[in-house]
Parts: C-alpha cells; structure tokens; sequence
C-alpha cells in the first residue's frame, strides 16, 4: 500500500521530526523549481533513482545544482556495473510514486528494503533540506537529523559519499 503524503506527515510527527509543508505548481525539474525554491529557506536538493546491471536499485540524494558523474560512481558504491536510470515502473513498484516526485520521504513504501539509499556528503552538510513529499505540488523542509531519523526508521541506513564534483 502507498503511503499518502497526509499519512507521512503523521508517520513524522510520530518521530518527532519537525517538518513545514509548502504547496507549488507541478514541479518536474529542479529548473522549474528555482523562482518557487527562493522562497523556501534551506538546502534544495534532486534525487537520482538508479539500477545496477543486477537490477539492484539505488536512489541518490544530492544538492540541486550538484554534477555527480554517473559513469564511474558504481565502482564507489559497490553496484554491479554502470548505473541506469531506473523505470518508471520500478519507480512506482519500489517507491510509490512516479517520475518528478522522487524523494527520500518515498522509502516509506520500499518495506521490502530493496533500495538502497545513498546520501550526498555536501548535502549532508546542511542542517535544513527539503523535498517532495511524495508528490511534486509541494516541497517539505525538514532538518538533517530529522532525515536520518526518518530513513533508520523506516530501515534504510543511509550511506553518505562524496557523490558530487563542484557545482555547476
């Protein structure tokens, strides 16, 4: 069953984790977000939903404007061969929701523990950070605690790599 993104906000508030909601337009890219972005305080983010030659999925987490170089990145986090994207199928079967909507928030969904998370090492080092709550008409702010404590809950331990070069 996919979780609603009412019923993640009340999965947070059981975890005391702090979080303010903002509803937007449809956002599908992080260039159609920058005018709604610049009005919500905090690190903004993307989110890369990938699979291994394996099949093995992987969703990345880094800062909007990070350069992350796919070709090579496999070898960093043990996969089996180059990254692809993953479909939107797997999305939907994995995570719960659908292409524009990716977010850490949608490892709710994966109970099976079939993604494996990994966290950018720069985004990391912000205290605020926001993302869609499984949809993409809002944008979520919560801590980077609050996001740790998010992911251990749901049984995703994170790793946080060096994923990204400079920013663009």
């Amino acid at each position: 069953m996919v979780v609603s993104p009412d019923e993640l906000f009340a999965y947070l508030d059981r975890l005391g984790v702090a979080h303010k909601t903002v509803t937007h337009a449809p956002l599908f890219t992080v260039e159609e977000g920058r005018e709604v972005r610049r009005e919500i305080a905090g690190a903004h983010t993307k989110n890369l939903f990938l699979r291994d030659k394996k099949g093995k999925a992987f969703l990345l987490v880094a800062l909007e404007d990070a350069v992350i170089e796919l070709r090579s990145l496999h070898r960093l986090l043990g996969a089996t061969g180059r990254f692809s994207f993953g479909s939107p199928d797997l999305m939907r079967e994995l995570l719960g929701v659908t292409p524009g909507s990716v977010t850490p928030f949608a490892l709710i969904n994966d109970a099976a523990l079939r993604v494996t998370v990994v966290l950018d090492a720069a985004m990391m080092a912000h205290e605020v950070l926001n993302f869609h709550p499984l949809v993409n008409t809002a944008t979520t702010t919560i801590s980077q605690q609050g996001l740790l404590r998010f992911l251990e809950a749901t049984g995703h331990v994170p790793q946080i790599q060096a994923l990204s070069a400079k920013a663009a």
